[in-house]
């Protein structure tokens, strides 16, 4: 809370809020508003000085999606509109709560098709309006909410005004709605669960449990992979149109699965489908997921098993991750071979279509953008990711041409001291992405071949410091 005084600046208003909100850091783009840096330092948040806009809000938008609490971006729409716009859109595609404070300026309504709210703050409101972003950022669908301040705004004298800045807790769901599901599952002889972004670490080990006592195989999309772990004999793996697995199945059982990460006819005609989400969605039970699944328990106990074949389930597994080895360097065998070289828990930030190449034994070990990529993700979210999971390993793949617009975000990483491992897929060698990493004091290694990779790969593992692997793929 804040010290016995009277009044206060905006600034530590909104640093003293977001400190309530949970926050522990945020990301500073050059050029933000210093009186804001200082007095989120002063109120003992970390704050991490970024080269670009995009970058910011991409650390802010992993940050949210690893914790529980915002992430937050401090900008400058000086400094250029694109890159905030870039950045916002990302997080609202990505469904994470993040907060962005600018400066003030009549370009911020450029923002408002990537923002799910925007204000202009004034002093006598910049509590009030500091609490909402919090709280609108990380209501479901989350998304980027954006504070403008205007002109001498950060620096003038604000009350200190209590303010609850944490969301409401979902609502139990209704007892006849669960009774509804619980008879659609167990009237259902070849049940199928997908899982997707919604799902949490907390709701997963009830995810496992249905999955295993009906049973019923689990298919997830990019953001839901590790709900199920992907070595589990019943992860049959990402969902896409064309899976065998659909057509075989007469219900699917949605869970935290947003429009967001749905291609065009995902679902499949005449099928069936029970949807628990948190976000409000047509026909769906809207509640906290694993509240939901637990309360499913006891009314499935004692119904009809489903008749699905595990044997047969194997079978379809394994033909649906064989590939035939070619020669050259393939992109998919880089996520491969660093998965085989990396313990269990490592997180792997992607912004190229190989999701389903990385084995995640737990949600959010595999950070990967929704739909279109945002240009350069895997370097920023990678940093973030070290930040927010200091216990963990970080490694970032990604296409050359991403690490090349992100080239400043090097000597970010090299500055906070990450140990990061990042992958460039180099087509033939084609880019330079070792002079900027270079230049920032990256150690830098290259590769041509699988055995190459895996050198090189333990080799920059073992330095336990941000390293740069240039990996001439076909």
């Amino acid at each position: 809370m804040f010290a016995a005084v009277s009044r206060s600046s905006v600034a530590a208003v909104i640093a003293d809020a977001l400190a309530r909100a949970d926050v522990s850091r945020v990301f500073a783009a050059a050029g933000a508003e210093r009186a804001l840096i200082d007095a989120a330092r002063n109120r003992g948040l970390a704050v991490v000085e970024t080269a670009g806009a995009t970058a910011a809000c991409i650390m802010a938008a992993v940050t949210a999606e690893l914790g529980d609490a915002p992430g937050v971006a401090l900008v400058s729409l000086g400094a250029g509109l694109a890159p905030i716009v870039d950045g916002a859109a990302h997080a609202s595609r990505d469904r994470a709560g993040i907060v962005v404070i600018s400066d003030g300026g009549s370009d911020a309504r450029l923002l408002e098709p990537v923002l799910k709210a925007s204000v202009s703050v004034e002093p006598a409101a910049a509590a009030h309006w500091i609490a909402h972003a919090a709280q609108a950022a990380m209501a479901h669908p989350r998304g980027a909410v954006h504070l403008a301040l205007g002109a001498g705004v950060a620096g003038a004298p604000a009350l200190p005004v209590a303010t609850t800045v944490r969301r409401a807790a979902a609502a139990a769901p209704a007892s006849e709605a669960l009774d509804a599901v619980a008879d659609a599952i167990a009237r259902a002889s070849r049940p199928v669960l997908v899982v997707g972004l919604e799902v949490a670490a907390d709701d997963a080990k009830w995810v496992r449990a249905l999955a295993e006592s009906l049973p019923a195989p689990v298919l997830t999309t990019p953001k839901g992979k590790g709900a199920l772990p992907d070595p589990h004999p019943l992860a049959l793996g990402l969902l896409a149109a064309d899976h065998a697995l659909l057509a075989q199945s007469d219900l699917l059982i949605s869970l935290g699965v947003d429009s967001v990460e749905l291609t065009p006819r995902a679902w499949p005609a005449g099928v069936a489908i029970v949807r628990i989400a948190r976000a409000p969605q047509d026909d769906a039970i809207v509640a906290d997921i694993a509240l939901v699944l637990e309360e499913l328990a006891p009314r499935l106990r004692g119904r009809m098993r489903a008749d699905w074949d595990v044997a047969a389930l194997d079978r379809l597994k394994r033909a649906h991750t064989a590939s035939a080895p070619r020669p050259g360097l393939a992109r998919r065998r880089v996520v491969e071979i660093a998965r085989e070289a990396t313990p269990a828990g490592t997180i792997l930030a992607l912004d190229v279509p190989l999701a389903d190449a990385w084995a995640s034994v737990a949600p959010r070990e595999c950070l990967v953008p929704n739909g279109a990529a945002t240009l350069g993700f895997a370097l920023p979210a990678a940093v973030a990711a070290a930040l927010a999971r200091e216990a963990s390993r970080v490694i970032a793949i990604g296409a050359a041409a991403g690490f090349e617009t992100m080239a400043g975000e090097w000597a970010t990483a090299a500055r906070l001291g990450v140990a990061i491992v990042a992958v460039a897929l180099n087509q033939a060698g084609s880019s330079d992405v070792a002079t900027a990493a270079r230049a920032a004091g990256v150690q830098t290694l290259s590769a041509g071949d699988e055995a190459g990779l895996r050198v090189a790969f333990e080799r920059a593992w073992r330095s336990k410091a941000t390293a740069l692997i240039d990996a001439h793929v076909r």
